[in-house]
């Protein structure tokens, strides 16, 4: 496994809840349908200083929802001592004006998810009313609260928006650079990144009514369509377009480079081997290091790994290959929750837009 200088991951990504308000058609974690397992008081803080002491250069605080947890400032202030950068995934969904100034403060970056620029779309997609409201208010007391900071001279964190794309919010990208930027001068980054089959997202359902086709994957994250998108964007804000293709994490590209130098933590320190699969190895608060790398490289080797994701050649393969996988090393308590999945858990569509 490639390490840093320091001998650890060079980025974990530490899921620090499972508690969730929202109820995304796609989550990959299928936050807010499970226990939380997050952890509490003095045994939240001894798992940051377990993951200080990988030596990573980067922390993201994902979810669930990262600012239901009591203490998360004190983690991310932890983390920041201890000269990791931190960043903060959120919905948006509890952000206040005190809140927006204080989480820019302590993270180095905040990034807001917002999946439509109408309700109609975000709502639907995120499975809850007034989730695209909420999303908005925070992004506009993130703008306010930089903009402050900015003139009164105190250092802060940057903030964006992540959009997940799908074949239901594909319509609306040109509208995210020319309708919701310009509302958020402060805004620094809009990042596209491409839904891709893990969770809730690997269901048939989903890869059949969702998931982008491969001509669709090709034209998003095309040359062409990247510079369109940036030629409408307000001049200084970055636009990246993401085909999180990393994540499939091919047999061919680990055994040519390695293991990707990116740890996956579970909210309670459970590591999860390849993080858009189903599959806990070891945990940062029993394991040691090398054991965690050891056991993390063993499975990307596995001989069902490698068959079941060395054929992958379409977005419906590496649907069906994520299925076999969850199925495979997902705990008893997984595979109860995959066979719970219903198809209501997808919303109606929209109709097409004229």
């Amino acid at each position: 496994m490639k390490e840093n200088s320091g001998g650890g991951p060079t980025d974990i990504i530490w899921e620090i809840t499972y508690a969730c308000p929202l109820r995304c058609t796609h989550c990959y974690s299928e936050s807010g349908r499970r226990p939380s397992r997050h952890l509490k008081g003095e045994r939240l803080l001894e798992l940051t200083d377990a993951l200080i002491a990988l030596r990573p250069r980067n922390v993201v605080l994902a979810g669930g929802e990262p600012l239901v947890v009591n203490g998360v400032l004190d983690v991310a202030r932890r983390f920041t001592d201890a000269g990791v950068r931190t960043a903060l995934y959120t919905s948006g969904w509890n952000v206040d004006r005190a809140k927006a100034e204080a989480i820019l403060t302590t993270f180095q970056r905040v990034a807001v998810s917002l999946d439509g620029t109408t309700p109609e779309v975000h709502n639907r997609i995120r499975g809850r009313d007034r989730s695209f409201d909420r999303a908005m208010k925070a992004l506009r007391f993130l703008d306010e609260a930089s903009r402050e900071l900015t003139a009164q001279g105190v250092a802060h964190g940057t903030f964006g928006i992540d959009c997940s794309v799908m074949r239901g919010n594909l319509d609306q990208l040109d509208e995210f650079c020319t309708r919701i930027a310009p509302l958020l001068p402060a805004m620094r980054t809009l990042v596209f990144g491409l839904t891709v089959p893990g969770g809730l997202a690997s269901r048939e359902e989903f890869a059949e009514h969702e998931l982008l086709d491969d001509e669709q994957v090709a034209r998003l994250t095309s040359r062409e369509r990247t510079r369109h998108l940036r030629s409408l964007a307000p001049a200084g804000l970055s636009v990246m377009v993401d085909d999180n293709m990393r994540l499939l994490m091919r047999p061919d590209d680990i055994a040519a480079n390695g293991v990707p130098p990116v740890l996956q933590v579970e909210p309670d320190g459970d590591v999860r081997a390849m993080s858009s699969y189903l599959g806990t190895v070891a945990n940062v608060l029993r394991d040691a290091p090398e054991v965690i790398w050891e056991r993390v490289a063993a499975r990307c080797a596995d001989p069902f790994v490698v068959e079941a994701l060395g054929g992958v050649r379409t977005m419906r393969d590496w649907a069906a290959a994520a299925r076999r996988l969850d199925q495979r090393f997902g705990t008893p308590a997984d595979r109860a929750r995959i066979a719970a999945r219903t198809a209501t858990d997808l919303p109606a569509r929209l109709p097409a837009r004229p």
